[in-house]
């Protein structure tokens, strides 16, 4: 597993309250949602993980 890091992040409060409901949709912790987010969208620009 990797080692996970915090940090702080400042978003408009609508886009906070639809990616807190999302995540709850899909069953997700919000970290857990954002980081998928997050992957998938470097991932498309960049190529897979390294």
């Amino acid at each position: 597993m990797v080692e996970k890091t915090q940090f702080n992040v400042y978003l408009p409060a609508p886009l906070v309250k639809r990616v807190k409901h999302a995540a709850i949709e899909e069953g997700m912790s919000l970290s857990a949602y954002v980081e998928q987010a997050l992957t998938q969208v470097l991932n498309s620009k960049e190529g897979p993980e390294k």
